[in-house]
């Protein structure tokens, strides 16, 4: 009998919390992708589980990533406006 390899790791908190706290619409992708992992893992398919658990971890990445940069351009946007209605530039 072939022993089955270990189950890959799926990402799914980690990818829950890229979600919420991050980047919805890739977190979303994110958890789409890590659910993938163990059905494809029980079903046998164990090349479907690892490229499903490397996207998962990809795309649990870029909401990371997504949701950092949002946040920068954010804090960069308030600094700005912020100092144009100091120097007396923004007549709201």
């Amino acid at each position: 009998m072939e022993s089955n390899p270990t189950r890959p790791k799926n990402y799914l908190v980690e990818s829950i919390l890229a979600t919420l706290f991050c980047c919805l619409p890739l977190g979303i992708v994110a958890i789409i992708k890590a659910s993938n992992v163990n059905s494809a893992y029980d079903s046998g398919n164990f090349a479907e589980a690892e490229k499903a658990s490397a996207e998962a971890k990809k795309w649990m990445r870029y909401a990371v990533i997504g949701g950092a940069v949002f946040i920068v351009l954010y804090i960069l946007f308030i600094v700005l406006v912020g100092g144009m209605a100091a120097l007396g530039g923004g007549s709201y």
